[in-house]
């Protein structure tokens, strides 16, 4: 590939890693621990990750189980969880803080499918928006005659190809997405 277009297909591939991130935090009625990665708990003053203080795992195919390293976080754990916009109600016993995942209607699914394309959708503007920086460049490069109008016209279309093939992307990763929700 060009070295030219290199800096524009990092951040293609940069929006498509951001819109992964976004759909492992929707949930499919089935537990993910990844749902938890962005709440944050205060630990000896400090806002800590879930995952650096306290065991998470997923015993059944909608619990996802807690288990801090010390017992005085339950609270400030189930205080995160109530907080966040996940939408779940925690139950401890003590010890173990149990996050139970509900059977999603088939009126929830449908919001989610939505919500996922919406997400798709931001993603694609995100994938033109580097192409017209990409083009603005380009074309400034050649106006002050630092590129030839071959050359000028070669990065264009090659541009256009990198786009094409993000978007492709994004629309299968929107679509395996979307089944996983529709799935029951």
């Amino acid at each position: 590939m060009d070295a030219k277009l290199d800096q524009f297909s990092t951040k293609m591939e940069k929006t498509i890693q951001t819109l992964k991130e976004e759909y492992s935090t929707i949930r499919a009625g089935r537990a993910n621990p990844h749902l938890l990665d962005k709440l944050r708990v205060d630990y000896y003053g400090q806002p800590s990750s879930l995952q650096s203080v306290a065991n998470i795992s997923v015993p059944e195919a909608r619990v996802i189980q807690i288990q801090p390293w010390e017992s005085k976080l339950i609270k400030d754990i189930e205080k995160a969880i109530i907080n966040s916009d996940l939408g779940l109600t925690p139950s401890n016993d003590g010890k173990i803080i149990r996050l139970v995942f509900p059977e999603l209607t088939e009126e929830r699914r449908k919001e989610l499918v939505k919500d996922i394309k919406k997400k798709a959708e931001n993603a694609k503007v995100a994938i033109r928006n580097i192409r017209r920086d990409a083009n603005d460049l380009f074309k400034k490069q050649n106006k002050a005659s630092e590129i030839s109008e071959d050359e000028f016209k070669h990065l264009e279309d090659e541009v256009q190809k990198l786009t094409d093939r993000y978007i492709a992307e994004i629309d299968k990763v929107m679509e395996e997405k979307s089944k996983e929700v529709l799935t029951v």
